[in-house]
């Protein structure tokens, strides 16, 4: 069937031509990168972990029962008294140079970085922001805009996909976005668990950083942090790409379940999380005799309080005191080269049809 035409409008053959002059053109949109970590406090004193605790755990997504009882908790005995304590943990890691927690300082090393490494697309602007404290996921959305992005890529920070961790970075992009008349595209990454360069990475690491030791560890322990054991029967998957992960490291280092093992930390609370515990683990291995570990870390981008002050720190001492010898955390991937080519593998994957 051939569309009809109208002609009423049509220019007679003898009217004067158009002007030829090009019309101008726009601005050539960009896109932005935006890498997002969990969060930490502004400052290392009692204060500034008070005010980054409450944000944190005011979300319902990391603690669900936000009813009457926890907030009478929360502000009534955890704000008056973990500050002081976690202040101390704080200090005990903090980046006296810059005035600022290793998280910050290794995130922003991340988007430097990554941004030079894909400096030849000149349109894609690299930025990075906390989940919870600063710079905020809103000053990295408003920041990028500013600069000319109509369409954002989210990078959440985090291997293993958890609604705490992953889903949380997600309310809250899509949460800025609804005070927004004019609203970028967003993409949003997914988690990377048992992606080919995050595993490769992970091994060559804790080879590299085994040849430093020197000891041969009798085992090593792979710590994830935990999470209520309730949340993953009602449906996460952390647990299960936990698993993953751990199961594709130990086949490319050539390792069983008895030399690689499986665990999690940072448990808060008295309700069951998931298990093994690691620093029970910890302490079982130096009691029935293990002298020689190594423990890596890979559900963390970053190495932080948890991975500096718990483990290298508490469990350390926890092995030790035990009958332990040796003990040696393996620094998470950071914005070293392997790592940051899993994060630069992984954004140019997701840029697809925006490059």
């Amino acid at each position: 069937m051939t569309a009809a035409i109208s002609l009423d409008n049509a220019r007679p053959l003898d009217a004067e031509p158009l002007d030829a002059k090009p019309l101008p053109v726009a601005n050539a949109a960009r896109v932005g990168v935006l890498l997002v970590n969990l969060g930490t406090p502004d400052t290392a004193d009692a204060a500034g972990v008070r005010v980054y605790l409450k944000e944190f755990l005011s979300d319902r997504r990391v603690i669900e029962d936000q009813g009457l009882l926890w907030k009478i908790i929360l502000n009534g005995i955890i704000l008056n008294v973990r500050p002081r304590k976690k202040a101390r943990d704080y200090q005990s890691i903090w980046n006296n140079e810059k005035n600022e927690s290793p998280l910050k300082t290794i995130t922003r090393a991340q988007s430097e970085k990554l941004a030079a490494s894909i400096a030849d697309r000149s349109h894609v602007v690299v930025d990075w922001a906390m989940r919870y404290g600063n710079p905020s996921i809103k000053a990295g959305v408003d920041g990028l805009m500013a600069k000319g992005c109509d369409r954002i890529l989210v990078v959440p920070l985090y291997p293993q996909y958890s609604a705490a961790t992953s889903a949380t970075v997600c309310d809250e992009a899509f949460r800025v976005l609804t005070e927004l008349r004019a609203q970028p595209t967003l993409r949003v990454t997914p988690p990377y668990y048992n992606d080919g360069f995050y595993i490769e990475a992970l091994a060559v690491s804790i080879e590299d950083h085994l040849k430093t030791l020197p000891y041969a560890p009798e085992l090593i322990v792979a710590s994830f942090h935990g999470m209520p054991k309730e949340y993953v029967d009602k449906g996460d998957p952390y647990r299960e790409q936990c698993v993953a992960t751990t199961e594709l490291l130990r086949k490319r280092l050539g390792m069983d379940d008895t030399k690689l093992l499986l665990t999690f930390q940072s448990r808060f609370g008295f309700s069951e999380w998931l298990q093994p515990y690691t620093d029970k683990t910890i302490e079982k291995l130096a009691k029935d005799g293990v002298k020689r570990i190594a423990v890596v870390m890979p559900g963390f981008a970053a190495d932080c309080l948890e991975t500096l002050e718990e483990i290298s720190g508490e469990n350390c001492e926890i092995f030790k005191h035990n009958g332990g010898e040796e003990f040696s955390a393996v620094p998470c991937l950071n914005d070293s080269a392997p790592g940051m080519e899993v994060l630069r593998q992984l954004v140019l994957r997701e840029l697809q049809g925006w490059l």
